[in-house]
């Protein structure tokens, strides 16, 4: 049974909160320069009205291990910049071709493919310098070399990249499960897993809480690529900010068209309950993060 929350933690409020912060960090850091198109194409996607989720995350999992939060943002808005990246590119017509991102125009129907392609590549060559200019000196550099590492993992061939060109050549075919569940892990996971490694490592933390929330991160990644494979069935256009019943227009092998909607409902609450007791063994104390793991279940109900 997924465990039950507080009823005085607000799990909105909470949320909302960070992600002001990160959005006022986001506001400086993506400040117009020239050329100003390729600055205000980056802005668009990744100011544009988003959950903030990986970024949240990452800020939270310090809280959990006691570190400071300016220690952490730069990285979070990093994960920020490339999760924008990551969706431009995926909107474009050469790949998953949808008009709408977080429920306006996507990037390449405002500024068109060219510059959209740009704007992706921007972000991914600006995230990391990001983390390198602006994270404090007190971190210690053994420590920022291996998020900066972890982060470029979770960004290329063996990370997002790697679960997109997979994917793609997985469409309109029958696949195994070993590439079905890297397509999940990479294309989704990689992100999660990264934000709350990156929450821990730069806090200073214990293998301990490295673990339990390294552990935690892959399964909140794994279930939030499940209810998004739900929701594209049997959500609407307002719930996904995206175009509804793409996936199976363009034959890709999602957790429903391959175990089909109930099990996929069910799978997603396993799941989720692992990760809350992934919290629970790595003696994490986080209202906010057990509440995630609960609010990808409830948003498929």
């Amino acid at each position: 049974m997924i465990s039950s929350i507080s009823a005085n933690f607000n799990l909105s409020e909470a949320v909302e909160k960070d992600k002001q912060l990160i959005n006022e960090y986001l506001e400086k850091y993506l400040e117009i320069k020239f050329p100003n198109t390729i600055w205000e194409s980056m802005r668009y996607t990744t100011l544009s009205a988003g959950k903030r989720i990986r970024a949240v995350l990452a800020l939270e999992s310090a809280r959990a291990c006691g570190g400071k939060l300016e220690n952490v943002l730069p990285t979070a808005c990093a994960l920020e910049m490339l999760h924008a990246q990551s969706l431009i590119h995926d909107d474009l017509p050469c790949m998953d071709d949808d008009d709408y991102r977080r429920g306006v125009l996507s990037n390449h129907k405002v500024y068109g493919e060219a510059t959209a392609v740009l704007a992706g590549d921007a972000l991914l060559a600006y995230a990391p310098q990001v983390i390198i200019k602006h994270t404090p000196d007190s971190i210690d550099r053994n420590i920022l070399l291996q998020v900066l590492d972890e982060f470029l993992h979770a960004a290329g061939p063996m990370g997002i990249v790697g679960g997109q060109i997979v994917d793609i050549q997985s469409e309109n075919k029958k696949i195994d499960f070993e590439t079905f569940n890297y397509i999940l892990n990479n294309k989704t996971g990689e992100l999660f897993k990264f934000a709350l490694r990156a929450g821990v490592l730069l806090s200073n933390a214990s293998k301990e809480k490295l673990d339990a929330l390294t552990s935690y991160g892959q399964k909140i990644g794994y279930a939030f690529q499940i209810a998004d494979d739900i929701l594209d069935v049997v959500g609407s256009l307002q719930e996904l900010g995206k175009t509804p019943g793409k996936d199976n227009e363009s034959g890709k092998n999602t957790y429903v068209s391959v175990y089909g909607l109930e099990k996929a409902v069910q799978d997603l609450d396993k799941i989720i309950l692992s990760a809350q007791n992934d919290l629970i063994d790595g003696n994490i104390e986080s209202l906010l993060l057990k509440s995630i793991a609960s609010y990808i279940v409830e948003k498929v109900r």
